[in-house]
């Protein structure tokens, strides 16, 4: 695993889930780019209550920053291309978005 931060934006919105024991948390996915312009997908799981109020505030599109742990991993697209990703689980939220 490795701490970093990842500023992009919210792609779809984000769910709330509960699991085995009853504890909610929230999974969301983010669009970012890479240094070279590269479209990166960012799975991201958040546990901690304040994080998840803050992702369920954003809509698709909004921009956000995380940090948290990351886990690389790669994807293969319908066309049998394979892609980079990240696990994320987020610690801090920042939302980049005007009210």
């Amino acid at each position: 695993m490795i701490d970093g931060l990842v500023a992009g934006r919210l792609y779809g919105d984000s769910e709330q889930r509960t699991d085995k024991a009853g504890k909610p948390f929230t999974v969301a996915k983010v669009r970012a780019n890479t240094a070279d312009g590269e479209l990166l997908f960012v799975n991201v799981i958040a546990f901690e209550a304040g994080v998840c109020a803050a992702i369920h505030h954003l809509r698709d599109g909004d921009s956000l920053a995380l940090s948290g742990s990351i886990t690389p991993r790669v994807w293969t697209d319908k066309q049998g291309n394979t892609r980079p990703a990240l696990d994320m689980v987020a610690h801090r939220l920042l939302a980049l978005h005007g009210d």
